[in-house]
């Protein structure tokens, strides 16, 4: 494919719909969907892109059911635990991005550890959004850009675009190319807003444990039929 993203960026929606849809609980779903990830993640690194960022689970999300989170957090241990080695073995670099402050203590040492471990692989960046809210990030990034005009290390002047995207988590990484949601649903659920200002978004009605190898091919193909203009008119590109 020609005009591939370097950077894609998933919401990963509709485990829950999944499950009913299909009579199973919402703790299968999120099962299913993890079969999903390990299939897309195989499939990113086959392709030419170089980044892909997971939105895993919302700082919001910890408004869910206590039962369902237990789960999750559970799942989620497992999972990473079990893929390491395949991180490995594919070369691929784990980044985190969010407030993991929430997270057990077990949980939390496995985050670090597969920062650590993986730290020169260069294959595949996956970034994985955990605790993450776009908005706690901005204020985040913005409470450190106070901080240093108030202990005069910046000038109010110094602040543009470039120093607060720098401010963000893993800037290193780059703004998404092509955001994807999956679950039928049209909206962003406060997930790297300032980062997708000008990705092309792709709307998918699978949820996502049924999200398949050629869907996600079907959304890179519909992205590199598209002409990113960034304000741009189609002439100013062709020239």
């Amino acid at each position: 494919m020609n005009n591939n993203p370097k950077h894609i960026a998933i919401i990963m929606d509709g485990n829950g719909r999944w499950a009913k849809t299909n009579n199973k609980t919402r703790l299968e779903g999120h099962k299913k969907g993890v079969k999903t990830v390990r299939s897309i993640i195989r499939k990113t690194k086959d392709i030419d892109i170089t980044t892909l960022t997971l939105f895993t689970f919302s700082k919001d999300n910890w408004k869910r059911p206590k039962i369902e989170v237990q789960g999750l957090m559970k799942l989620f241990y497992i999972t990473l635990k079990k893929e390491l080695r395949n991180f490995h073995e594919n070369d691929i670099r784990v980044f985190f991005t969010g407030d993991i402050s929430k997270f057990s203590d077990e949980i939390q040492l496995l985050i670090n550890s597969t920062i650590e471990e993986t730290k020169n692989n260069k294959s595949l960046n996956l970034n994985i959004a955990l605790g993450y809210s776009s908005r706690h990030e901005i204020t985040n990034a913005l409470k450190k850009i106070s901080q240093d005009v108030v202990s005069n290390k910046i000038q109010i002047s110094d602040i543009d675009e470039h120093l607060i995207s720098k401010r963000l988590e893993h800037f290193e990484l780059g703004d998404p190319d092509l955001l994807i949601r999956t679950g039928g649903e049209s909206r962003l659920s406060d997930f790297l807003l300032w980062q997708i200002a000008y990705s092309e978004i792709y709307f998918s009605d699978k949820y996502w444990p049924d999200f398949t190898d050629l869907d996600f091919l079907n959304a890179i193909s519909d992205y590199s039929n598209r002409e990113r203009r960034y304000g741009k008119t189609s002439e100013q590109i062709i020239k």
